[in-house]
Parts: structure tokens; C-alpha cells; sequence
């Protein structure tokens, strides 16, 4: 992994092969990180003290693999906030872990050309089918991107708002859906009981 420099302190970095963002360890600067270039990319939010199952740098066990946390981002909606995490699974492959009230989940991008042909942000209650399953949006609201620590395979801007969509199969399966002006993403995984996850911590 090639080593970069933080355009405001020159600390030295050596971020993980396909990251495009990330903040400083050093200074906290905000850094795009894309074709060898690096410049900065604004703030990177305030993130609050909260107690969390798991953290930056933590290695996370559960049903659903093994994950190494690399990046962490808050975003709040109606009712409080949320921590997502950017890992990597024992593979190399990137994967979300969410913390909400508790709850755990463990979730992975859909490929565009694999996704739900779902354009806009399905209402609360709706049913549709996917891969053969169908599912029901359980959860509909609004979410604003409030801190980001640690590597991203994707930018994040502190203060971006989208909508976004959670739905439930009956075999359990999870799907998330986010909605911005021009373009969506979608996310299959699974909810985990938090009682069986166990975390390596790095603190």
C-alpha cells in the first residue's frame, strides 16, 4: 500500500488499497484520496462521545463473517442518530456495519446492474419482490451525514442529506435503499443479534 501526505499537516498516511476518502489520523482534515492525487475535501464533522459495541480499528466476530472497521460515520434522522461503519471482511471485500438503538446489521452493495428497479424511495408499508423474495418497507425517512472519521471506498460530505428506505423479507433478508437528486444505492445483508457479536478492540 502506497503511502500518501495530508495536504494540511504532511503527516504521512498509508490508506487501504481502493479507498477514494478518508480523514487524517493527525490533524482529523477531511481527504479525497483519487489517481494518486490527494486534496482536501472539506469537514469532517463533530463526532460526540457515545457508548458503541464496536469502533475504529476494531475487529468485529459474528454469524456473518469477520470484519476489520476502517471507517466510521454518523448520520441523524428524525429520532436521533446512527453509526455506520466501513470494514472490510477476511477477503478483502467491503462491507456496513450499522449501530442503531442496539440493533446491529451487516449489509453489502448491490451491484447497479443487480439492484431493485426501484428509481425512487418506496413509502412506508410498501411491497415488492427482489431474487425471488418479498419484502416490505419497514422503515422510511430522511438522514443527514453529521460526522465521518477513518477510510471510505466512497465519498461522504458532512451535512449531505438523502432519503433512505429499510425493508424486511420474511426469510429475514435486509434491504436499504438511499435516495439523493439523481441516483440511488441499494444494500442486502442481515440483521445480528448484538449478544453475538464479539469485538477484538484496538483501544
Amino acid at each position: 500500500m502506497a503511502q500518501i501526505s495530508c495536504p494540511n499537516c504532511g503527516d504521512r498516511i498509508t490508506p487501504h488499497s481502493g479507498v477514494r476518502m478518508l480523514t487524517c489520523p493527525s490533524c482529523g482534515t477531511t481527504l479525497f484520496h483519487e489517481d494518486e492525487a490527494v486534496r482536501l475535501a472539506g469537514e469532517a464533522g463533530v463526532m460526540h462521545d457515545a457508548p458503541l459495541l464496536f469502533g475504529l480499528g476494531d475487529r468485529v466476530r459474528c454469524a456473518a463473517g469477520v470484519f476489520d472497521v476502517l471507517g466510521h460515520a454518523r448520520f441523524s434522522y428524525g429520532r436521533g442518530w446512527w453509526d455506520e461503519f466501513w470494514a472490510l471482511d477476511a477477503d478483502g471485500h467491503p462491507v456496513w456495519l450499522s449501530i442503531d438503538e442496539g440493533d446491529v446489521a451487516v449489509q453489502r452493495v448491490i451491484p447497479e446492474g443487480r439492484a431493485p428497479a426501484i428509481p425512487k424511495a418506496p413509502i412506508l408499508g410498501r411491497t415488492f419482490s427482489y431474487d425471488g423474495m418479498h419484502f416490505r418497507v419497514t422503515e422510511f425517512d430522511e438522514a443527514t451525514c453529521l460526522a465521518i472519521r477513518g477510510e471510505f471506498d466512497e465519498v461522504l460530505k458532512v451535512g449531505e442529506t438523502y432519503n433512505f428506505v429499510n425493508a424486511l423479507s420474511v426469510e429475514g433478508v435486509l434491504l436499504s435503499g438511499e435516495f439523493w437528486p439523481g441516483g440511488h444505492s441499494w444494500f442486502a445483508g442481515e440483521w445480528i443479534d448484538p449478544f453475538e457479536v464479539t469485538v477484538e478492540s484496538s483501544r
